[in-house]
């Protein structure tokens, strides 16, 4: 029977739930590498055992962890991103007469063909790939080097590559999102950049027309359409037709249109899931409610899901890497919190149920689905 592999990335250790095809019953291993922090994990869509973390601290540095065997053992991976005896910092050697440090690496994102083959989207705002499962890794420079580069700032939580898409209709077209540069594409494979915000409108930014500078929380597609993204900003919900060269609104009737998590459903390429939180001073959901409001329009008009989700007194948040869906036939849907509570629906939203509760802060929520 198929089955899914929930892996969750917290502040303190990584946990892995599985389950059958009725997601109804889990099995929760962790802590992983406890105590640690496990800011991203995910598992190759071509080889389901093979799986890839991000593990830092400000004490020993970056490491990528790698295993072959669906979580069961690990091998630190990537001597390149290895701590350089200064706390909290990682040096990359890029050929300059001075290193270039960066925080942590927060993205993860394993090739649609090849299991082998990894981007890596760090702080502050790199990219780099591995062609050998993670044993070395090169930058991208164009990316870094692009001519905006000079007007990139920090968001709230550093100058971070925290989004990377494969298009899957071409594995040369990359989408990346940095908060608080933009959402860039390159049509190369990342050679080349091009900055993709056209439509994006910014409180501070008084060039309506600005390059780059927007605050992108996070950007999701369906691979049926590669050319439909849609965008959680730091504040509106966005939707482009055209690869991102040009944005709209479809915020609608969202009770607000602040937040970090945005997803779409695995087998119906308008329906959207976000999570409205307050504000950006106010990281807890409206009026303490927690509710994951759907679309199955492609935007503007939204729908409040509650039924198995707490609606009073919740205070926590949903970010950015912590949401993510299954391809079951009915397409299951997860989230986790900073409380530490995993939220699974196996009907596309309308019922949900706690995985798991009481784990440390949620960084991240990937699913695997397993024949």
């Amino acid at each position: 029977m198929s089955g899914v592999r929930v892996l969750v990335g917290t502040s303190k250790g990584a946990f892995i739930c599985t389950a059958d095809g009725t997601r109804r019953d889990w099995n929760v291993e962790g802590p992983l590498f406890g105590g640690w922090e496990m800011y991203h994990l995910k598992g190759s869509s071509v080889d389901t055992d093979r799986l890839y973390a991000s593990q830092s601290t400000g004490w020993h540095g970056q490491l990528i962890q790698r295993s072959d065997d669906g979580g069961r053992t690990w091998r630190a991976m990537g001597n390149d991103f290895a701590y350089d005896g200064a706390t909290g910092t990682h040096q990359w050697y890029d050929g300059t007469p001075h290193p270039w440090e960066f925080a942590r690496v927060w993205h993860l994102e394993p090739s649609l063909t090849d299991p082998d083959v990894v981007l890596a989207g760090v702080e502050d705002a790199g990219l780099f790939r591995t062609d050998d499962g993670g044993t070395s890794w090169r930058e991208l420079p164009g990316l870094r080097t692009h001519g905006s580069g000079p007007k990139w700032q920090p968001g709230a939580g550093g100058m971070c590559l925290h989004t990377i898409i494969v298009s899957p209709a071409d594995e040369r077209r990359i989408f990346i999102a940095i908060s608080a540069a933009g959402a860039f594409r390159s049509d190369d494979a990342g050679a080349t950049w091009k900055p993709i915000n056209k439509g994006l409108h910014s409180e501070g930014i008084p060039d309506e027309d600005a390059e780059v500078g927007h605050c992108v929380h996070r950007i999701a597609l369906h691979p049926s359409r590669p050319d439909t993204l849609f965008m959680q900003k730091h504040w509106d919900v966005m939707r482009s037709d055209d690869a991102g060269d040009n944005w709209s609104e479809v915020s609608g009737n969202l009770p607000t249109d602040f937040g970090f998590a945005i997803d779409v459903h695995a087998h119906e390429p308008e329906t959207v899931y976000v999570v409205p939180i307050t504000s950006d001073a106010e990281h807890y959901p409206p009026e303490g409610k927690l509710r994951v409001y759907r679309s199955r329009t492609g935007g503007n008009e939204w729908e409040p899901l509650t039924k198995g989700l707490p609606q009073a007194n919740c205070y926590v948040d949903v970010l950015r890497d912590a949401m993510a869906v299954d391809s079951l036939d009915d397409c299951g849907v997860y989230f986790g919190t900073t409380g530490g509570q995993v939220y699974a629906s196996a009907d596309g939203g309308d019922t949900w149920d706690a995985i798991v509760r009481d784990l440390p802060r949620v960084l991240s929520v990937e699913v695997q689905t397993l024949s």
